[in-house]
């Protein structure tokens, strides 16, 4: 158990190990038996919870199987609220973006990487994750806004907010593309390189 989790109260702690187990049995079960052939009667079999346990942790198959994904932004958002003054906003998100990654728990990568095969197979999936994603980029403008102060303007805010998402996505597609080879550092290392390309990007004719 790390620190951080033997510092937590024991109700908070056995949540944790609920929602951890509930979202390792349901990537396992998704990709062993198929996202729609498996039910959540056999998810909270499988895990030895009620319906109603999995329902005060998750709210559908969807959001469950996705749950790498919500652990990263939702440790994010919170990193947000903590950003750097001064300086380019981009940067910022991107450098705050590669200290969360960085600590993600050591299972984050395999978990991160089935995760999006998954949901690149199953198109109820992809649907959920494009809403979350959109969900996700309103609340980071949110983030950003209130944490930058009435001074800067939201269009800026949300065009700069676009281009970061888009460029995480573009590092994303690569990393996966290429087998989630090299582990977190390797995906790491694409999301600086893509970052770095977002000028040429920017001004590239056809």
């Amino acid at each position: 158990m790390s620190d951080d989790l033997r510092e937590l109260p024991l109700r908070e702690r056995k949540k944790l190990r609920t929602r951890r187990a509930l979202a390792d049995t349901a990537l396992r079960l998704f990709t062993e038996r198929g996202f729609d052939a498996t039910t959540l009667d056999d998810l909270c079999d499988a895990v030895e919870v009620s319906k109603r346990t999995f329902f005060r942790t998750y709210r559908s198959k969807e959001d469950v199987a996705l749950a790498a994904d919500s652990d990263l932004w939702s440790a994010y958002l919170d990193d947000v609220t903590r950003l750097p003054a001064g300086g380019a906003l981009l940067d910022a998100l991107r450098v705050t973006l590669d200290a969360t990654l960085e600590s993600m728990d050591p299972d984050w990568d395999r978990r991160f990487l089935a995760t999006r095969e998954l949901s690149e197979a199953v198109p109820a999936l992809q649907a959920h994750s494009l809403g979350y994603c959109q969900d996700t980029t309103h609340a980071l403008v949110e983030a950003v806004c209130g944490s930058a102060g009435a001074g800067v303007g939201e269009v800026r805010v949300r065009l700069t907010v676009e281009i970061f998402v888009a460029a995480w996505r573009t590092a994303c597609l690569r990393w996966t593309a290429q087998g989630g080879a090299g582990g977190r550092d390797a995906l790491r290392k694409l999301v600086e390189e893509t970052f770095a390309e977002i000028p040429a990007a920017l001004t590239c004719s056809v």
